[in-house]
């Protein structure tokens, strides 16, 4: 299998969940998706999937936010790395800024930092990130798209004006998986 040159197929919602059900190690396929995208050998013989879909966490969920939530394959090499590369270009063919997934406790990310992608670690666990519990919490208005940067890093800071005291409101932090993004 390490010889054996890959490329990209289109997949179906049920071919993909099928093939999540038969190779994933320790998850089901997800309930939603928008596309999917797959990796097949010379033959045709289906090799990985990639499911991609709306943001699991609800502060992720703005509209221009994707993530690949869940990868599935039988062990061929760099089968990974290619879909999470075709998952991000298709994701900015659609016009999404930003695409997200998260990897256990104890993955390396390889795949994922071969594919060009930024790791971005966690808060230390337990680390509160808002003093208030979510129920007292004051409402935050959503925050607009940055008109500079790029896409694929973290949205610009917000410019303070110099008359005010910078603000004291923190952004959500990550569910406690490694979060990733794509670079250029």
């Amino acid at each position: 299998m390490s010889g054996t040159l890959l490329h990209l197929v289109p997949v179906r919602s049920r071919q993909a969940k099928e093939f999540v059900r038969t190779w994933h190690r320790h998850h089901p396929p997800p309930a939603g998706q928008i596309f999917a995208v797959g990796a097949a050998d010379e033959s045709g013989v289906l090799r990985a999937v990639a499911i991609v879909g709306r943001p699991v966490a609800r502060h992720l969920d703005d509209g221009a936010t994707l993530e690949v939530t869940r990868t599935a394959g039988d062990g061929t090499r760099n089968a990974n790395s290619l879909l999470y590369g075709a998952s991000w270009r298709a994701a900015k063919a659609l016009g999404y800024r930003r695409l997200v997934t998260y990897t256990q406790d104890g993955e390396s990310g390889a795949s994922l930092r071969d594919a060009g992608w930024h790791i971005r670690q966690p808060p230390a666990p337990g680390r509160m990130t808002h003093p208030l519990p979510p129920t007292v919490r004051p409402r935050q208005r959503p925050r607009r798209p940055s008109a500079v940067g790029s896409p694929l890093t973290e949205p610009a800071p917000a410019r303070q004006r110099a008359d005010r005291p910078p603000s004291s409101r923190t952004t959500p932090a990550p569910p406690p998986e490694l979060s990733c993004t794509p670079s250029t």
